[in-house]
């Protein structure tokens, strides 16, 4: 997957200002990057996604297309 920005020290200075300690809020930021980084799908990600199951899904419909006219050959 594709690598998106997350700042976590941003994300740690917004949490110490709301009241969570400093090593809560690192902690917290560390998960939540590595959530982002292993877990979210990005457009690109999407995308190649996309692709690859339309050239599936074409190379199924080539297939059974061939099965239906040797079928009819022998009917």
């Amino acid at each position: 997957m594709s690598s998106i920005a997350f700042d976590t020290h941003a994300f740690v200075k917004d949490l110490t200002r709301a009241g969570m300690t400093e090593e809560q809020a690192e902690v917290l930021a560390r998960s939540q990057a590595t959530l982002i980084d292993e877990k979210l799908a990005t457009k690109q990600d999407l995308k190649e996604l996309e692709l690859r199951l339309t050239l599936r899904l074409g190379s199924m419909m080539v297939v059974a297309i061939g099965m239906v006219a040797v079928l009819v050959k022998l009917l």
